[in-house]
């Protein structure tokens, strides 16, 4: 069977949600370069339309329309380039997306199409904020520029999306792996070990998911196996990586340059809320003055448990170290042991409670969809319903566990975008590689988080497809997701699971308190990492960036834990190489943002009617209203930081006990 659109609400679909058609590489290389010839023809007919005619529905819509069928196709392809079981249905995915790539930079430089939007009289503010949002994609690609920086600029582009593709491709079909013998994994699960692959000499093979990490960092009592794990685990992009990430920096210079801007940084912060620089390292600079004790605190407490544990006064401790002495203060202080959390959320009951807490906060029903087709037996998909109408909004599909081949990290693939003005449907995929044995606290809120992305498109009601869900500022698009995460711990939310499995295991709230009170533990080594992680991007960005590697070793050996040497971190950011340059900030910008956003359902998280309003306001909305114009109207005043301090210093967590008693 063809590729066509993979996810459609075409006759050769599912009348609802989007049945997926499972293509080999031929399919794809076919049916790719169909949707870019029938998109150019669409093009050329919209460049000629006479400036006196633009209107909105001419314009705007047939905009909308020539996107949706890229992104029919597109986004599909761009999922299946990261999740197909198939090599080579991934190496064809990347060919085609290289291909749309290339023609949206041409687009994006059509001044024919550039004036045509220029003279768009908006109908209302949904078009008014469209058109801004287009003739700022243009300006992007340059189309104010000479023919001859225009062209440059689009080889620039179009070579930064080859060593992304390049740069992903390489962590992703990474193959590296450490054999440990039984002796070194002393500690680590013996459920975990049962299905670990084992060599010829009979140890262990391991290589760098998610699940294996956690393992070996959390649990090998063997200094030396987590030293060498870790400094394997810091080498998976290998030199290539280092390379790719140096050459996109140069390509990032050149396009300020011909811009016209200081500094990348300037350029692709200048349409984000922060708007500046300046005021991103201002908040960096503000988080990390707040984080620095805490830091050192954490380490000293952690420094102090190696002693406890290895019996050596003079002990010091290393980035190896950090994750294991964590689960084991963990363990003696708060009597917390991630085998209970497991043991207390079973994966299938615990989807299936997220899913019940998600589906009466917003009023929605998720109905299994087994008739459509998956890329793996182990991805199931859903339909979403209002409940209230009974109408049918959505589709999603769950891919949790890891494999060769796949996207290793976690994140909610917008396969396709909403327009109520054709009535096309949204679709997402959440990527994750959980462990298949139940899930830790970690995994817990990473499964709240993403389902959080997953909802904001699936839940979005937008006019056009362009600013649908989580197509929104890059320093808002954590928000919902980071507040999301709040519903995995909190009482309101969690007196729901026995009505979700009632043969389950109650829920323990001494287990709950203690989660709770270890989650507050390391905050301080939390956000001061993520501070040096967003000052390091901001580094790349700025007029004088350096040598990434060099770079990222001055900066981290300023830090109390100092650099491993021979570790190769910069080969591993993924987020910077792609769409986080200048951006990585983002994640505690929106925190800010989340944390505020939270207040207003004070002490009820499952407070159903400001659910509602939450949904209406901020999930649906997608990007369509300005996203400050939103959390305003959503907490009935502007924004402020200070639960987002709060939450770092650990007041947040006062004030809450305070409120209890």
């Amino acid at each position: 069977m063809s590729l066509a659109v993979l996810f459609s609400s075409a006759p050769l679909f599912a009348a609802q949600g989007g049945a997926l058609l499972l293509p080999d590489a031929a399919d794809i290389a076919r049916q790719c370069q169909q949707t870019i010839s029938h998109a150019k023809v669409k093009i050329a007919a919209l460049e000629k339309l006479p400036l006196a005619k633009v209107n909105a529905a001419n314009t705007l819509g047939e905009w909308n329309r020539i996107n949706q069928d890229m992104d029919r196709f597109g986004g599909p392809a761009g999922l299946l380039s990261e999740v197909s079981p198939l090599a080579p249905v991934r190496a064809a995915a990347d060919a085609c997306n290289l291909k749309l790539s290339a023609l949206i930079s041409d687009v994006l430089q059509s001044e024919a199409l550039y004036s045509r939007f220029k003279a768009l009289k908006p109908k209302d503010a949904i078009d008014a904020e469209a058109q801004a949002d287009l003739l700022s994609n243009f300006e992007d690609r340059g189309v104010n520029l000479s023919k001859e920086k225009r062209t440059e600029l689009a080889a620039i582009f179009n070579k930064i999306e080859k060593l992304q593709q390049d740069f992903s491709r390489n962590m992703r079909d990474n193959q590296a792996r450490i054999s440990f013998t039984a002796a070194e994994l002393k500690g680590v699960s013996a459920r975990f070990l049962e299905s670990a692959k084992k060599d010829a000499a009979g140890q262990y093979v391991l290589g760098f998911d998610y699940p294996e990490i956690d393992a070996v960092m959390g649990y090998a009592e063997n200094e030396a196996t987590r030293e060498r794990y870790y400094s394997g685990r810091m080498k998976i992009g290998g030199a290539a990586n280092l390379q790719i990430l140096k050459e996109v920096v140069e390509l990032r210079k050149q396009i300020a340059q011909l811009t016209g801007y200081p500094s990348y940084a300037a350029f692709a912060i200048r349409n984000k809320m922060a708007a500046t620089p300046e005021a991103v390292n201002t908040f960096l600079a503000d988080v990390q003055s707040r984080v620095a004790d805490l830091e050192k605190s954490d380490i000293e407490e952690l420094r102090q448990e190696k002693t406890r544990f290895t019996g050596k006064a003079d002990s010091v401790l290393k980035r190896w170290d950090v994750q294991f002495y964590e689960e084991q203060l963990k363990a003696s202080r708060y009597q917390l042991d991630q085998k209970q959390v497991r043991e207390q959320f079973p994966t299938e009951p615990t989807i299936a409670w997220m899913m019940n807490v998600t589906g009466t906060l917003y009023g929605v029903d998720f109905r299994p969809n087994a008739q459509l087709k998956t890329w793996h037996k182990e991805v199931r998909a859903y339909d979403v319903f209002d409940r209230s109408s009974k109408k049918y909004l959505s589709s999603f599909y769950l891919d949790l566990f890891p494999r060769d081949g796949k996207y290793k990290h976690a994140a909610a693939f917008p396969v396709r975008g909403v327009s109520t003005l054709s009535g096309q449907t949204p679709v997402s995929v959440l990527v994750t590689n959980f462990s298949r044995e139940g899930f830790n606290q970690d995994e817990l809120e990473t499964l709240f988080h993403e389902f959080g992305h997953v909802m904001h498109g699936v839940l979005s009601k937008t006019r056009y497809t362009m600013q649908a869900g989580t197509s929104v500022k890059r320093d808002f698009v954590e928000a919902p997701s980071q507040m999301y995460e709040e519903w995995a711990r909190r009482p309101e939310a969690e007196a729901l699971f026995n009505d979700t499995c009632p043969s389950c295991k109650p829920i323990d709230p001494k287990l709950i308190a203690k989660m709770d009170e270890a989650r507050r533990f390391g905050r301080g080594l939390k956000y001061a990492r993520q501070v040096l992680y967003s000052a390091y991007d901001m580094a790349l960005a700025a007029a004088d960036a350096g040598d990434p590697q060099a770079v990222w070793q001055a900066m981290e050996s300023k830090t109390p834990l100092g650099y491993v040497a021979g570790t190769e971190f910069p080969g591993t950011f993924g987020h910077i190489v792609g769409g986080y340059a200048a951006g990585y900030y983002g994640y505690m910008w929106s925190e800010v943002l989340a944390l505020d956003m939270l207040s207003a359902y004070g002490s009820n998280v499952m407070d159903v009617k400001q659910g509602k309003r939450y949904r209406e306001l901020i999930l649906e909305n997608g990007g369509q209203r300005p996203a400050m114009e939103l959390v305003e109207a959503f907490i009935g005043r502007k924004p402020n930081a200070d639960a987002f301090f709060q939450e770092i210093t650990g007041q947040r967590d006062a004030a809450a006990k305070t409120a209890k008693q």
